[in-house]
């Protein structure tokens, strides 16, 4: 156990150094203001102040985790070795920064609580994180700053046996609309008709009632090709289905479809299934509870995991909607059109509201890749290149790979040639 001295024990403190040493290098620790209590600990220690006590561990703290509410942050991002860091610590500490406010600043999102531009969908864009803008979005520098304190650690206390964690991956498949054609009702079947006639998509109007009289199968209709997947590895693949009503933003099947149940139910024979919260339900809690109750109607089973349409987060009152209806996961935290660690870390963290200064029982798992990030390459071996330029940085600290892909991924339409591909590589990268 790592025993912490530290000048004042606040929530902040606490929060961030269980995702570092708990969640991320695997050791119990424990804080103290008492002096006395600090030198007869006799196993890892190290003190968080602005002074060494002696000759112990020593990381000068920035004020950031003993502060309250939010203020404008000068933040100057150096070098550091191969990664970068900020809030510098001067010569006495041990680390150069104090990973512990830069991480804490990275987790809890203080930069979306601030000032920002946002996208015609009210998303908080990758340009506007300090992460882009100093060029360590593509990595994980919580996780490698996390690795630089444990070197030190083995380096003071050689006898301590560190535990090891192995790289894992958490497939997400997000189900905005289960079928292209079919089961769409008879107005919905006319609309789409008259729209092709208009277009002149002749070949989608062919494939469209060939489709409608059992010919073909569905183009979006992947999940029998995601079941057998699924089978052949022992991890759970997480598959959101959307259940909002029809709206500008939702088009999925409506939930009276009996086919579009027994699909949902079928799925959660192999996968866990949650919800993908239609866009109405951002803003509005009791649309949300309206859907959580339904999936749980379908599947007979307490909803799981939760992630929003269109990757949208109105942070903090997104979570909060979550935290109340008791949801314990949320998928909803990464950009849609850049490859990358949003929240710094490929370690799932806990929620902290930094308007009540609380960590929260909700449990953010962070995607690094959206499948639609990957279109704007052009080629598939540079899909591949970058794909596997992000799970490298997720196996060299031994994280969590959250890839999000939808059910049309895999479909055989020209836009995701060569999507079942990269979606195998990952898989494969766990092997």
């Amino acid at each position: 156990m790592l025993l912490v001295y530290t000048h004042k024990i606040t929530p902040r403190v606490t929060y961030t150094f269980k995702h570092i040493c708990k969640r991320i290098l695997g050791i119990e620790v424990r804080f103290t203001s008492k002096i006395e209590d600090f030198i007869a600990h006799d196993s890892l220690k190290m003190s968080y102040t602005k002074q060494p006590l002696s000759h112990e561990l020593f990381v000068r703290s920035n004020e950031l985790l003993f502060e309250t509410g939010l203020s404008d942050i000068d933040i100057n991002v150096q070098q550091w070795d191969n990664t970068k860091g900020f809030f510098p610590t001067g010569e006495r500490s041990d680390l150069p920064f104090d990973i512990f406010a830069a991480s804490f600043y990275l987790l809890s999102r203080y930069e979306e609580y601030l000032p920002h531009v946002r996208d015609e969908y009210g998303r908080f864009l990758a340009s506007e994180s300090i992460a882009f803008q100093n060029k360590f979005l593509n990595q994980p520098v919580v996780d490698i700053w996390a690795y630089k304190l444990k070197d030190i650690l083995m380096e003071r206390f050689p006898d301590y046996e560190f535990p090891t964690r192995k790289y894992r991956i958490q497939p997400v498949i997000d189900v905005p609309m289960a079928y292209y054609f079919k089961q769409k009702g008879f107005l919905r079947t006319i609309g789409g008709t008259l729209n092709d006639l208009r277009r002149f998509k002749l070949k989608q109007l062919y494939l469209r009632y060939l489709v409608l009289m059992g010919f073909k199968r569905d183009p979006y209709d992947t999940f029998k090709w995601i079941i057998r997947k699924q089978k052949q590895y022992d991890f759970k693949f997480m598959v959101l289905f959307l259940l909002g009503d029809y709206s500008t933003y939702d088009k999925n099947i409506n939930t009276n479809k009996k086919l579009f149940v027994s699909l949902i139910k079928s799925v959660a024979d192999y996968c866990d299934v949650g919800l993908k919260a239609s866009y109405l339900s951002l803003d509005d809690v009791s649309i949300l509870k309206k859907e959580k109750l339904k999936m749980e109607t379908i599947t007979h089973t307490d909803l799981k995991a939760v992630r929003h349409s269109f990757s949208k987060l109105n942070i903090p009152t997104s979570y909060r909607n979550l935290v109340e209806l008791e949801i314990h996961q949320d998928f909803t935290m990464g950009y849609i059109n850049t490859l990358g660690f949003r929240a710094g870390t490929c370690t799932p963290f806990q929620f902290y509201d930094l308007d009540y200064e609380v960590q929260t029982p909700l449990q953010i798992n962070s995607y690094q890749c959206l499948d639609y990030g990957l279109l704007k390459y052009h080629s598939e071996l540079d899909k591949t290149e970058h794909l596997q330029k992000i799970i490298k940085e997720v196996k060299a600290v031994n994280g969590t790979f959250i890839p999000i892909f939808h059910n049309y991924a895999f479909s055989n339409l020209d836009r995701w040639k060569g999507y079942r591909s990269l979606f195998n590589l990952i898989l494969e990268s766990a092997e």
